[in-house]
């Protein structure tokens, strides 16, 4: 029976492969094409089968029945896939179109009972047109039920969800899922999971236990003196040779004031500073405020569109707008009555369509169409009366009452005329008639709380985060490479420097769970909705492993005498790291509007486990990957870095296929069901995979010796990075919004 060891393992890696060629598959053929002959294929399912057949002889054999826990563990993932194959079989799929005045239009599923629309509407967040729940009300075989986004309705087994509405809004589709078994045995198998991954740390004379007895009074493997060279954060100085802005006081009461912006209403102070780092990719330009460029270029455009402060990238674009460095003016766009980038526009150039979109937003600004900042209320279509926002250059709605039309078009006029006459004061005074009139015509219910409004403008002002990634960065970067040379000479970091950057990093967790609570506050959702967010939050992990880590490393030198193993000498500069490269990417999202309202699909808490918990385990594979990284270096501590890594990978891997699996329940939930072979699902399970390889080194002896397994782990990291950031920019699907 020796074959069922290298045999069970060589299916899951042909099983990996197949869910690779999958993925490669649907983005050259489509979905449809890669679930009929990878993903759902008979061959495919023969696979499946038996690679469980061969991993349920081999478990029998190495007598895994003694330890219950492990056993149970193993055990839950066959019953999940006997669930899917309950699925496949048996579960049916289709979708109703429901309208008031017609009969039911049923697709791809045959139901036994009736069932009939009464009611459709949309809920909208407060003042906003952004779209906050859609609601159908149905009734089936007499019985009434309500369906909307991450709430199903369910009758005699069949599951109806919410998926589109008519244009007319008198009509719906909604899916239907009929699964009643393959459910039922799926979710009993997570819970399994569940249960055996919470029981395994308390389980006695395990792989793991060993693994953590390894390191208790470990020796120390280095003391050392560093020298450090601090990043600046590189502040910019004030330029006399800025273009003209408006009085500083004056640019700030413009900016107190409410606008309807990104499906919100929120400071336009938040729109000055999306727009400012949108075209200069910082929030200030020459010691200007966000609130001064944005009003520079709203009342002094003429001097403005002369001004290089566009960035532009790519060398093609900067060769068509006839530039030489990053930066262009607006008036580079345009040359003899041409628009110098048409051309590039119509060969898809991204480059130039990214220049054309700050082009766009300048105008959109500069024209005061994006200025929606009168709220006037209307009668919708059921009589009601509602908020609705306008600029003064729109068009006002028929039934506007006349002294509301006169001050829309007269008091940002007077605002204007104030300017020009350099009459700050009489400006101000105007803005802030302007923010009370919007206060009186949006009521309560349209506008954020005071203490929201201020939390925001805080939380725009205390944004520091780009010098703070390119400090952390260099800190880490040269931290790491001082330590591996002197620990490789058998020292240690000084005391004093230990205790100055731990505590730099305690600083930093404070300061990102700050940023993160503001965040919070703002947006009215856990911040874990978009990639910037995420990333914000993963710096944010990374910064509280590195103080837990390095505090007790502190804590077992001083108060036990214990010397520290090389994983937890080295977590300090793995932490900046981290942190550093993770605010960089969360940078990479600030170019473009930030806080909005969530999608209704969004909604669900079980978004913030999943994400959180997901989050966590890519924190955690970011060590190991780091303690990979340094094995190269310290060849006499690869084995105690080996140590290390392998206790991480548990609640790592353990968080990773937890997440994966709040993910499914939580589709099934929101789209009726749990598995649908998206992208990122495809590439969370191969990375999941991956890296499970990786807690079986007794089975697999080649990862026993710790130069194999560092390398593993490093390259195993890579398929982190493409789950994360690849799927999104590459292979797209419903996680694109990640």
């Amino acid at each position: 029976m020796k074959f069922l060891r290298p045999l069970s393992f060589s299916l899951m890696g042909v099983i990996i492969l197949l869910l690779i060629a999958g993925s490669i598959t649907e983005q050259l053929a489509g979905t449809e094409a890669a679930v009929r002959y990878v993903y759902s294929a008979p061959w495919t399912i023969c696979l499946w089968a038996a690679a469980v057949v061969c991993a349920l002889a081999y478990m029998f054999t190495v007598r895994m029945y003694k330890h219950i826990v492990t056993c149970l563990l193993h055990f839950s993932f066959v019953v999940i896939l006997g669930g899917a194959l309950i699925t496949h079989i048996f579960g049916e799929q289709g979708q109703v179109h429901l309208r008031y005045d017609g009969q039911p239009q049923v697709e791809g599923i045959s139901l036994p009972f009736s069932v009939s629309l009464r009611n459709f509407h949309i809920d909208y967040y407060p003042g906003t047109n952004a779209p906050m729940d859609f609601v159908s009300d149905i009734e089936a075989d007499g019985v009434s039920g309500q369906v909307s986004m991450n709430n199903i309705f369910t009758h005699r087994h069949y599951r109806f969800y919410q998926a589109m509405f008519d244009s007319d809004m008198q009509g719906v589709t909604l899916r239907i899922s009929h699964d009643p078994w393959g459910i039922a045995v799926t979710y009993t198998g997570y819970a399994l999971l569940l249960l055996s991954m919470l029981l395994f740390f308390f389980q006695k004379r395990t792989y793991f236990r060993s693994l953590v007895g390894k390191l208790q009074g470990a020796e120390h493997i280095a003391v050392v003196t560093v020298l450090i060279l601090l990043a600046s954060a590189g502040s910019v100085s004030a330029n006399t040779s800025a273009p003209p802005t408006l009085y500083k006081p004056t640019a700030e009461e413009f900016c107190n004031m409410y606008v309807y912006y990104n499906d919100r209403v929120c400071p336009m102070q938040t729109l000055a500073r999306d727009f400012t780092v949108k075209l200069y990719g910082k929030p200030s330009y020459k010691g200007l405020s966000a609130e001064e460029v944005f009003c520079g270029w709203l009342f002094f455009y003429d001097q403005w569109a002369k001004e290089p402060c566009i960035k532009i990238k790519g060398k093609e674009t900067r060769r068509l707008l006839g530039i030489e460095g990053k930066y262009a003016c607006l008036n580079d766009f345009t040359g003899k009555g041409l628009y110098k980038l048409d051309e590039a526009l119509l060969r898809g150039d991204k480059n130039a369509k990214a220049a054309d979109e700050k082009f766009q937003l300048i105008s959109m600004v500069c024209t005061a169409s994006m200025l929606r900042i009168y709220p006037i209320a209307t009668n919708n279509e059921s009589a009601q009366k509602s908020v609705s926002w306008y600029s003064w250059v729109d068009h006002m709605p028929k039934d506007i009452a006349d002294e509301d039309w006169k001050f829309v078009m007269g008091s940002m006029e007077y605002v204007f005329l104030c300017v020009a006459r350099n009459a700050n004061t009489e400006a101000q005074d105007a803005l802030r008639k302007i923010r009370l009139w919007q206060q009186t015509h949006a009521g309560e219910k349209s506008l954020p709380s005071e203490a929201r409004f201020k939390t925001e403008k805080f939380y725009n002002s205390a944004n520091f985060t780009r010098p703070l990634a390119m400090t952390f960065a260099t800190i880490g970067l040269v931290l790491f490479f001082v330590c591996c040379i002197l620990t490789a000479r058998g020292k240690r970091l000084n005391s004093w420097i230990n205790f100055t950057f731990t505590g730099l990093m305690a600083a930093l967790l404070m300061y990102l769970t700050l940023l993160l609570s503001l965040r919070w506050v703002v947006s009215g959702h856990v911040p874990l909705s978009n990639g910037h967010e995420t990333m914000q939050f993963l710096a944010w992990l990374s910064a509280l492993l590195t103080v837990v880590f390095t505090t007790r490393d502190i804590y077992w030198q001083y108060h036990n005498g214990q010397k520290s193993a090389a994983g937890y000498q080295l977590t300090l500069p793995f932490g900046y790291l981290i942190c550093g490269m993770t605010l960089m990417v969360s940078m990479m999202s600030q170019a473009n509007p930030q806080i909005t309202n969530l999608m209704p699909v969004l909604q669900s808490p079980l978004l913030t486990l999943h994400v959180a918990i997901i989050m966590i385990a890519y924190c955690l594979l970011a060590f190991v990957m780091l303690n990979g990284v340094a094995a190269f270096f310290l060849r006499d501590s690869r084995e105690q870095l080996q140590t290390i890594s392998q206790i991480l990978l548990y609640p790592a891997v353990f968080c990773l296929t937890i997440g994966i699996f709040l993910g499914a329940v939580w589709a099934n939930i929101s789209w009726g069901r749990y598995w649908g072979w998206d992208p990122k699902e495809v590439w969370a399970l191969i990375t999941m995979l991956v890296y499970s390889a990786l807690l079986h080194t007794n089975s697999l002896r080649f990862l026993q010796k710790p130069l194999a397994f560092h390398i593993y782990s490093v390259v195993a990291f890579l398929f982190v990075l493409f789950t994360y950031f690849g799927v999104n920019f590459i292979l797209g699907g419903l996680h694109s919004y990640a």
